[in-house]
């Protein structure tokens, strides 16, 4: 009796291999749009991964990478016991932890109430004007906002002259940058996630609104027990993107708002990484440092939705 179970065993992968042959001649054309999808990834994404190896090495842009002499975790140790880093990962993690307490919790709110709205022309045109900020470059976004501030001419020190007070420099105060960093996002980002979840109440079955309705339910109660609960695998999966971007904080934002004056609230570990890398040439320990904000930012991920998978029921995979 063993043979035959043996032989049994040995057979499946053949079979399942053959399905899945068979599954894939089905359905050919759809499975060719795969391919520049999977190309781009493979070039831009996976490709690129090599470069990793300079963390471990005193990397040479004239040697190369071949050559260049192998150091093992001289650089990850640099990186552990530099005071500048601690004070950098500190800001970086302060910025993130500001931004998802603020920023996070909007979006979702501004759907629900504008879900409420019954005017269509009116919804849409707000629908328009807050997510349009999204696609405007960080560039520009930076130059507005320092213009808005500015001590010299800026709109809100006028304000504040007017009301008989003195001119603040609020890019230049280490108190201010903070506060003005989370503003400037949830300008640019919030009406972009509102959309988001405005999609997501769409797709709530409204049935489920008129049987509220019949219990006797209000609009606020509508909302607690019937629009929340629809958005929970959404905002599960926001949470759990954010949570992988915990150590990101904005780089590019940071980047075109500050200056020396702030480096001490506002240096993060992307803008770290630009200063040491481009203007040091110290591409090794850069690299070093990149290194351990992504292995983090995949544990935060695992971590995120493991957590949202047993204390929710909900989760990415």
């Amino acid at each position: 009796m063993q043979a035959p179970l043996e032989e049994t065993a040995s057979a499946r992968p053949a079979v399942k291999r053959g399905r899945a042959w068979t599954e894939v001649r089905k359905d050919w054309d759809l499975y060719l749009l795969l391919v520049p999808g999977l190309l781009f990834l493979a070039i831009f994404k996976y490709t690129p991964m090599y470069g990793l190896v300079i963390a471990f090495q005193d990397f040479n842009i004239f040697q190369g990478i071949s050559e260049s002499p192998w150091v093992g975790l001289k650089h990850f140790e640099k990186l552990f016991v530099n005071d500048q880093f601690l004070n950098v990962l500190s800001n970086t993690l302060m910025i993130s932890l500001l931004k998802l307490a603020f920023l996070f919790p909007a979006p979702i709110l501004l759907a629900i109430l504008l879900n409420e709205i019954r005017r269509m022309a009116f919804k849409r045109v707000v629908q328009s004007v807050i997510y349009l900020p999204h696609f405007i470059s960080w560039v520009i976004v930076g130059g507005l906002f320092i213009n808005m501030f500015s001590v010299n001419g800026g709109i809100v020190n006028a304000v504040i002259v007017k009301l008989g007070g003195e001119p603040i420099p609020f890019f230049m105060h280490q108190g201010y940058f903070r506060p003005l960093l989370v503003l400037s996002e949830g300008w640019r980002e919030v009406g972009w996630g509102t959309i988001v979840y405005l999609a997501a109440i769409a797709g709530i079955d409204p049935q489920l609104y008129e049987a509220a309705k019949m219990d006797g339910a209000n609009k606020f109660k509508q909302m607690l027990h019937v629009t929340l609960p629809g958005l929970i695998p959404t905002i599960t999966l926001m949470f759990i993107l954010k949570m992988g971007s915990l150590l990101e904080a904005g780089t590019e934002q940071i980047l075109v708002m500050y200056n020396p004056v702030v480096y001490d609230v506002a240096d993060t570990i992307g803008t770290y990484v630009y200063r040491v890398g481009i203007g040091t040439s110290d591409y090794s320990f850069s690299t070093a440092v990149g290194l351990f904000e992504s292995v983090v930012a995949f544990l935060l991920v695992i971590s995120g939705n493991f957590l949202c998978r047993k204390y929710l029921g909900r989760s990415i995979w």
